[in-house]
């Protein structure tokens, strides 16, 4: 018997039962190429029928919003369609859930040569980060000196309003561009102003109009939507639980306290707040501020409004609960702010307060080249402008943040979430 197995002696039969290695293989590499050669057809085909641009809505919103905020002001120029879902609530809340939006103060102070923002994130250790833009080329020389050196500001969505005496312009956080809007119905001068609901409130600042305006940022448009209780002057608006409140100011009279440039004579200090319902469009009692005083500063954060009472020789804070569920209407008196020795109370310093979740943001601005002063000839100098102070209410205690830029002077501040 032979040692080893001779194919040749095999019947024909036999042989088929066993398959040939050599035969199998070649078989194997056949197939694979078809395969192969079937896929990267597929992909071909796949690739011309298929872009980005065509993904689903849900899918491109995933894919956008884990773009880094550096690349949203290129990725919002790609088309008409992306640019619309940058402004989209899904996107927003998409970046939201993952981590990419934070709630920012702005600082916006107007210059001759334009507007210049500053930003920071309150917590965070880093400075103040500076942009220019020359919102002067959006609105006409005389339009733009005349309309934005009391101007209010409000944020909705990722764009900052600028609301001036007769003109509006909308800064884009995220690109950076300035665009002209629609101009209030009455042109008006320190102002109160808040936003309820995504549309903007405002009231008081006109000595001949007690009318409360509502601008829908959709449509471009202002329209009355009520007679405020009385007029005010140098008023400051805040928001909570669907409220406008108009906190403070001076007391405007009748025509008769109008005066040849516009202004008003009317000199009593009008401590207390007016409360409108946005939704049930009525008016609730006033409330009276605790302690009297002139309101310097008040912003609404954490279902509360804050108010900041200045008394010559010393300040009062005070916190209103505007909760409806909680104990709403009560006042609370809380620590001042721990402002350094050289600052004087009185006209020469004027404060700036914003809302950050619980955290309130008290921002000291000189005001050296207002109208009184300018005509007084007083001096400023040796007080530092631009001391940002920050009240935490869970602890309740004051800290100190860091300070505005030195470019930023007589700044108009407001929280927006980027």
């Amino acid at each position: 018997m032979a040692e080893s197995c001779n194919s040749r002696g095999f019947s024909w039969l036999m042989k088929s039962c066993f398959p040939n290695p050599q035969q199998e293989s070649r078989r194997e590499t056949t197939y694979l190429i078809k395969v192969s050669d079937k896929i990267r057809s597929e992909n071909r085909l796949h690739s011309q029928q298929t872009s980005f641009y065509s993904l689903p809505e849900d899918l491109l919103l995933e894919c956008l919003s884990r773009v880094s905020s550096t690349s949203l002001p290129s990725v919002s120029l790609v088309c008409r369609r992306w640019s619309q879902l940058l402004d989209s609530s899904a996107f927003s809340d998409l970046r939201r859930n993952h981590g990419l939006l934070h709630q920012t103060v702005f600082a916006l102070a107007v210059t001759d040569f334009g507007v210049h923002a500053a930003n920071h994130r309150i917590g965070e250790e880093s400075s103040w980060k500076i942009t220019s833009f020359p919102a002067i080329q959006i609105v006409t020389q005389e339009i733009f000196e005349a309309s934005f050196s009391h101007a209010r500001l409000s944020a909705i969505g990722r764009g900052i309003y600028i609301l001036g005496r007769n003109a509006t312009v909308r800064y884009d956080t995220w690109t950076g561009t300035v665009t002209s809007r629609s101009p209030m119905i009455f042109p008006r001068k320190k102002f109160a102003a808040a936003v309820v609901s995504g549309k903007i409130y405002i009231s008081g600042g006109a000595a001949l109009t007690a009318s409360v305006e509502e601008y829908d940022t959709e449509s471009d448009t202002w329209r009355i939507v009520a007679e405020a209780p009385r007029r005010r002057y140098g008023c400051i608006g805040a928001s909570v639980d669907g409220i406008f409140y108009v906190i403070g100011g001076l007391k405007i009279g009748g025509r008769s306290e109008v005066t040849r440039g516009g202004g008003t004579e009317a000199h009593v200090y009008a401590s207390s707040m007016d409360l409108y319902d946005v939704e049930a469009r009525v008016w609730l009692r006033s409330r009276a501020v605790p302690g009297g005083g002139c309101v310097v500063a008040a912003c609404a954060a954490g279902g509360y409004v804050y108010v900041l009472a200045s008394h010559a020789v010393e300040l009062s804070f005070w916190r209103y609960d505007g909760r409806r569920s909680g104990a709403f209407g009560e006042w609370c008196r809380i620590k001042s702010p721990p402002l350094p020795a050289q600052v004087r109370l009185d006209s020469t310093v004027r404060f700036c307060c914003v809302g950050v979740r619980e955290k309130v943001v008290l921002v000291q601005v000189l005001g050296c080249i207002d109208d009184l002063l300018r005509r007084s000839g007083r001096s400023c100098r040796g007080l530092k402008e631009g001391l940002v102070l920050v009240y935490d209410s869970e602890a309740g205690d004051w800290s100190r943040g860091a300070d505005l830029p030195e470019i930023i002077r007589r700044a108009a501040c407001v929280c927006i979430e980027c």
